[in-house]
């Protein structure tokens, strides 16, 4: 008899972490590994963040608080809401948390029984599924392939609805494509959930600010103002803000789901981390002026990455609205031999020979439920994605 729970039976560890680990393993040992794996931007923290911080700690602002956060922040992320995506909440219904997962984790906590079904556009993030199974619900993936742009159309969608589906999950822009929805886009799709009142919609909306090439954020309450009382808004400061390690998510919803997530967190991890709390505060008030040059320099990146990528033989990959990844495919791989024997029968294949023979790392596809793709992130340096594309090239280019 095992001596650990069962519902581990139902997940697995994440893709994208065991990745990274393994470049820095690899690194460790004295490789010379490009590692394309984790989501977070490259550079720091803003300073003006970074001083709020620490004259929190001067102040003494660092103990408990309230579970659900300071009301501080509430009030700021009410004036977020509202200044951004035309959203009215009060404090009562937002909730702050440790990081974006765990108000994901959550919400699916405290809404799920067995046998309730959550649909989930694929590729999607790798968590998505395996918080679904261990709140006891039942992931269903429906895959939305590159004819659609990697996104979910509203047949798609009627289709997939049961009448088990509780919830939705949106993310846009995307992880893993970077492909976002228009606001004529969401619309076809919020048309189809006014149809059927008994689904709810959780969009993550974590990379609204980081959109290129004129692509105009929107999120579902805001294109559907009759979904407000079940639409779960997620968002945080880790993307836009350069604040990963920080660990600040948050959302806004229906007062009666915001309660019930605030009870779980109470029981579990309790309050956010207070001096992280002050530093969103000052993230979501304080200037916003660094975020465009940031966008420019991830644009650039984005184009220097795409046409690299593109160069490489049996490789295709679009270009993304928004966040900072690629999602090419490489159907054109599959079936071939590389250059140090490995037969490449699927994308994991590729991405460990990758890893291997040229020493970079990057994520499989099928850990986000859509194949023949990797994920790239190209949230590091220029040189260093100009010289991953070169090796990938020389990668492709020895598959016989």
């Amino acid at each position: 008899m095992s001596f650990l729970s069962t519902a581990l039976d139902r997940v697995k560890p994440s893709p994208t972490i065991a990745v990274t680990q393994k470049a820095r393993e690899l690194a460790a040992l004295g490789r010379d590994v490009i590692s394309l794996g984790a989501g977070e931007p490259d550079f720091d923290t803003p300073d003006h963040i970074k001083d709020a911080a620490k004259a929190a700690i001067d102040a003494g602002k660092t103990k408990y608080t309230a579970p659900d956060g300071i009301l501080e922040l509430k009030q700021a992320i009410c004036a977020k809401f509202a200044r951004d995506n035309n959203l009215g909440y009060t404090p009562a219904q937002v909730i702050v948390c440790t990081g974006g997962k765990q108000v994901l984790y959550n919400a699916l906590m405290a809404t799920l029984n067995p046998g309730d079904e959550v649909i989930i556009p694929a590729p999607y993030w790798v968590s998505y599924p395996d918080m679904v199974l261990l709140a006891g619900g039942e992931p269903v993936t429906v895959e939305c392939g590159i004819e659609t742009g990697f996104k979910m159309t509203p047949e798609q969608l009627e289709a997939a609805i049961t009448p088990k589906t509780k919830w939705f999950i949106f993310n846009s822009p995307s992880n893993p494509t970077g492909a976002g929805y228009t606001a004529e886009e969401l619309k076809g799709l919020t048309d189809v959930l006014l149809r059927h009142p008994h689904v709810w919609v959780m969009t993550d909306d974590m990379y609204e600010h980081l959109a290129f090439d004129g692509f105009e954020f929107a999120t579902p309450a805001q294109v559907e103002p009759q979904l407000y009382d079940r639409t779960l808004t997620v968002n945080g400061v880790s993307k836009a803000y350069a604040m990963t390690g920080w660990r600040i998510g948050y959302a806004a919803g229906p007062e009666q789901l915001i309660g019930a997530m605030r009870k779980i967190q109470s029981q579990s991890t309790s309050n956010p981390c207070s001096v992280s709390q002050y530093a969103a505060l000052e993230a979501l008030n304080g200037p916003q002026d660094f975020i465009e040059p940031n966008n420019d320099m991830f644009k650039r990146r984005r184009d220097l990455v795409v046409e690299g990528l593109n160069a490489a033989d049996g490789i295709t990959c679009p270009v993304p609205n928004g966040a900072f990844y690629v999602y090419p495919n490489i159907a054109g791989c599959i079936g071939k031999t590389s250059a140090g024997g490995t037969k490449i029968e699927n994308d994991e294949d590729f991405a460990t020979a990758l890893l291997e023979e040229e020493n970079v790392a990057v994520v499989f596809g099928a850990a986000f439920g859509l194949s023949p793709n990797f994920r790239i992130s190209y949230a590091t340096s220029d040189e260093a994605l100009a010289e991953a594309c070169t090796r990938i090239q020389r990668f492709c280019a020895n598959l016989k």
